[in-house]
Parts: structure tokens; C-alpha cells; sequence
């Protein structure tokens, strides 16, 4: 019987608890609404790394290219909270007559 407590691999840790349960692999993936594939890789990650290995691993990388100066960021949020009625276009055209140049769409981003 596995043990967690971490909400994100709470319903896997279950999936696998309910099979060793009922000692039926296809009716807890029936019950649970997974599929017996699913069963499997969750099976097979915790022999390989245990519990922990059904955890999410996001293999996105930030592309920093398209981020803002943190300076420009920076003004554009203290701009925002100061004023939170104008819009994008307002406070791109208010950020450029003080020197920070975004466009409208850099501002809601």
C-alpha cells in the first residue's frame, strides 16, 4: 500500500492502491476512469523512482527571449496598480511620454 500526501499524485497513488485492493487491475482503471496504459506507466515509474517519480515533470523551457526588460516589467506593473481603470493602450501611450516604451500588448502580457 502506498502512502501520500501530495494532492497532484493523490489520484495515481490511488489508481495503484485500488488494483492492489480488488486484486483486478481493469476494473480499478474502470472505476478510477483511467486506462489500463496509464496503469501500467504509473506502475512502472514507482518501481523505477518510487512515489515521487509520479510527480509531473514539466519539459518546457522558458523562452526569456520574448520577457520585457525587468526594468520596463517593473513600471508597468507599478503603473497598473497606481491607475487600474486605463487600459493597455492608455498606459503604453502614459509609459512612452515618460520614457518607457511597451506597446499595448507588452502591457497586458
Amino acid at each position: 500500500m502506498l502512502d501520500t500526501n501530495n494532492k497532484f499524485i493523490k489520484n495515481k497513488v490511488g489508481l495503484l492502491n485500488l488494483a492492489e485492493e480488488l486484486e483486478n487491475i481493469s476494473k480499478a482503471c474502470k472505476v478510477m476512469g483511467f486506462s489500463r496504459e496509464t496503469f501500467y506507466r504509473y506502475q512502472e515509474a514507482v518501481k523505477d523512482g518510487g512515489v515521487e517519480a509520479l510527480l509531473d515533470k514539466n519539459r518546457r523551457v522558458p523562452n526569456f527571449k520574448n520577457r520585457v526588460d525587468e526594468v520596463i516589467e517593473k513600471a508597468v506593473i507599478e503603473y497598473a496598480i497606481e491607475y487600474p481603470a486605463y487600459g493597455q493602450l492608455r498606459a503604453s501611450n502614459e509609459l512612452r511620454k515618460q520614457g518607457i516604451f511597451v506597446s499595448p500588448s507588452g502591457v497586458r502580457s
